[in-house]
């Protein structure tokens, strides 16, 4: 098996969310969670951009733009819910937006339920052969 990709940023991501998690549960609306997030990110020496406008790219154009919660480390965009469940749709919508821009790894994260809930989603190597595939 091999690594990871953003292995390190991975865990850092995951251990602020339990760590946030752990001291609010599913009690607050999101952007006290967000506040708390990014404290924790910056404890972690993580670089974190809220609301950073990425452009959607069709064909190498762009189409339009996309504003996750977070860019971490410039590499990694992460959305953040606060709901009694994620839906199929969610997941759908977070895929297309990580699919549509230059980002390689993307974390949807759900503050709402009993258990937190962590989807990490990589999109590379349908990418790469996309590109390989028009050339």
């Amino acid at each position: 098996m091999g690594k990871l990709l953003y292995e390190e940023e991975s865990y850092q991501i995951r251990g602020a969310c339990f760590e946030v998690w752990n001291h609010f549960g599913s009690a607050f609306k999101e952007g006290i969670i967000q506040k708390a997030l990014v404290k924790e990110f910056k404890e972690r020496n993580l670089s974190v951009e809220q609301q950073k406008q990425i452009n959607i790219l069709y064909k190498g154009e762009k189409v339009g733009s996309y504003v996750p919660d977070f860019v971490i480390n410039d590499k990694i965009i992460m959305e953040i819910k606060v709901k009694p469940m994620l839906l199929q749709e969610d997941k759908k919508q977070f895929w297309y937006y990580l699919r549509g821009s230059n980002y390689k790894l993307g974390f949807l994260i759900n503050f709402g339920t009993k258990k937190l809930e962590i989807v990490r989603r990589v999109y590379d190597f349908a990418r790469l052969n996309a590109v390989c595939l028009s050339a």
